[in-house]
């Protein structure tokens, strides 16, 4: 038994078990350390492979603020939709369904699978953008295997063209890219929030884990316009283009109380909703962008600014005959000449005098007109935030040279916007006192400043009441039932290629307010290029001005001021040097 290796007691090579039990030990010993290792001292890093590999935070949608007029009605409001996107690397087994997706993707089959060939080594593309909850829903129906939705939110503006200048619209992520969409992008623009989803490898939901921060929405933005007046407006202002066969038309529309603007249209104009065949022309917002020569609707701030200098009375005279004065090589000449060459300062306007406001211009100064045009605003920021705005030119200079003086009192040699032209006029009608321009709403009537002397603002506003009203004014401006206030004004257009002005190219301008014992609105009208019937703005834009101010007075329930004029509908027609500004 000894040459076997076995000991007396029956113990086969004792030392060896012994090795094979201390190994089996160190082994369970070890495994055990592992295992504690990874349940202990290791798990934050395996969770996080884990996690890299199942879990996935999903960003939850917010939507954006809503935009409405002073009343509440819906301008722009977000409406939630399905986007589409796949997986190529998937999708590009799944020849089988390729027909039915694209059919319903609204997409042909070639094109569809071209495109997927094309991104084949890609791990996502969009199939389809902000698909109706309907729609989206019908292709996810069809449970292909690396297709998935995303929800989203889309931009829907409910008064298309009729608001879409002053809007603005948002691009596919719902970004704005022009107007008040634009301009308070921050202020609209909701917070996403965040949910923590469990998914396999397929990228398959397998578990909704939690939600990790709500989703906040964009603020509100409620507009001070109104979009009764809105519609009118851009009812008012087409109505007249096609008439006249017009290139293009602005139409603004102030509180001269508040400073709010209660309308802002632009023909021609697009929709938001359907940009297709959009063209960057037609998404400018003239009324505030645009500068040009207001030719005489600028008479009147000049008038007021002689005015206020003491050294002229409504009753003072000037004689303006032979209709024509001759500055150094420069002729300024009037369209009509006054029965017995002399005008009062109420007949300059009434007659739209170059001659007649050119004298009283010289007389007190070049520097006094400038200085009251810029009270009103010439020249300056509107304060609108607006995107793209433009303050025009008003010129200032060291000397005034009496050619200059004259152009400027007549409206040349300066250029402002239809915003600026209608600020101008509501501080006339303002009695002289200037209050900020707004185009959100505002809840308490602001002070102002007094920018015009009371008096001589006061004064004008019963000149531009005459010039509606006499017996040989701009009787298409009227309005039935109501005292108005305004000036005309024709401007030829500044040549683009050459010095000078075109030949065959003008603008046809009003500017007034009502009703005139106690104004409430003021507006401005700018007709761009009218090519048939005329092109004075008397004939041309002021009876705009007419039907909108006639409709907006009714529509805010303003208590007529000349009830002896309610049943005088069709009016004489004056004499045609009325007809010109």
């Amino acid at each position: 038994m000894k040459k076997f290796g076995f000991k007396p007691n029956g113990s086969l090579y004792p030392w060896r078990f012994r090795l094979v039990i201390a190994l089996l030990g160190l082994c369970c010993v070890a495994v055990a350390w592992r295992i504690a290792e990874l349940h202990v001292l290791d798990e934050g890093f395996l969770k996080s492979q884990g996690d890299k590999r199942s879990v996935r935070h999903v960003p939850i949608p917010a939507h954006r603020g809503q935009i409405t007029d002073r009343n509440g009605e819906p301008l722009a409001v977000s409406t939630p939709v399905l986007t589409i996107w796949a997986n190529p690397s998937q999708l590009i087994d799944q020849q089988a369904h390729w027909p039915d997706l694209a059919r319903v993707l609204g997409t042909d089959l070639s094109t569809f699978s071209e495109r997927l060939k094309a991104n084949a080594d890609k791990e996502f593309i969009y199939l389809r953008r902000r698909m109706t909850p309907l729609d989206g829903e019908a292709v996810m129906a069809l449970k292909v295997h690396g297709v998935y939705s995303i929800e989203e939110y889309r931009r829907f503006y409910p008064a298309g063209e009729v608001a879409a200048h002053l809007v603005g619209f948002t691009n596919v992520d719902e970004k704005g890219q022009e107007g008040l969409e634009l301009a308070y992008d921050q202020w609209l623009q909701g917070v996403p929030g965040k949910r923590q989803v469990l998914q396999d490898r397929r990228g398959r939901l397998i578990k909704d884990v939690q939600v990790i921060s709500n989703a906040r929405p964009g603020n509100d933005l409620k507009l001070s316009i109104d979009l009764r007046l809105q519609y009118l407006a851009h009812r008012e202002l087409r109505e007249g283009m096609k008439k006249f066969e017009a290139k293009a038309g602005s139409i603004v529309m102030l509180d001269v109380r508040t400073g709010e603007v209660l309308a802002m249209v632009n023909h021609p104009s697009y929709n938001p909703n359907n940009r297709s065949n959009l063209q960057p022309g037609m998404m400018r917002n003239r009324a505030i962008i645009d500068v040009f020569e207001p030719g005489s609707t600028m008479k009147p701030i000049s008038m007021t600014a002689a005015l206020a200098t003491g050294r002229w009375k409504p009753t003072d005279q000037v004689n303006v005959y032979p209709g024509t004065m001759r500055i150094g090589r420069y002729t300024i000449r009037d369209v009509s000449r006054a029965p017995g060459g002399v005008l009062d300062l109420s007949g300059i306007l009434l007659k739209s005098s170059n001659v007649g406001m050119s004298k009283v211009a010289l007389d007190i100064g070049g520097q006094a007109v400038h200085d009251a045009m810029q009270s009103v605003g010439l020249g300056e920021y509107t304060g609108l935030g607006f995107p793209g705005e433009r303050v025009g030119k008003l010129p200032s200079y060291r000397e005034w040279r009496s050619a200059e003086t004259a152009a400027l009192s007549y409206g040349y040699g300066l250029s402002v916007t239809a915003v600026q032209l209608a600020q101008a006029y509501s501080i006339l009608a303002n009695d002289g006192r200037k209050v900020p321009m707004s185009l959100l709403r505002v809840d308490e009537r602001p002070a102002g400043q007094q920018v015009l002397p009371e008096a001589a603002a006061k004064t004008v506003q019963g000149m531009l009441q005459n010039v509606i009203e006499a017996e040989s004014g701009t009787y298409r401006a009227r309005v039935p039932g109501y005292h108005v206030s305004g000036k005309s004004g024709t401007a030829r257009k500044a040549s683009t290629s050459s010095k000078g002005y075109q030949e065959d190219s003008y603008r046809s301008l009003f500017a007034g307010f009502g009703p005139s014992s106690d104004p409430r609105i003021a507006i401005a009208v700018v007709i761009d290029e009218p090519s048939e019937g005329g092109y004075y703005g008397g004939l041309v834009a002021a009876p705009v001005f007419s039907g909108l101010m006639s409709n907006a007075l009714r529509l805010m329930n303003v208590a007529p001021d000349n009830l002896g004029d309610m049943q005088q509908v069709e009016l004489p027609t004056p004499p045609a040097t009325g007809e010109r500004g």
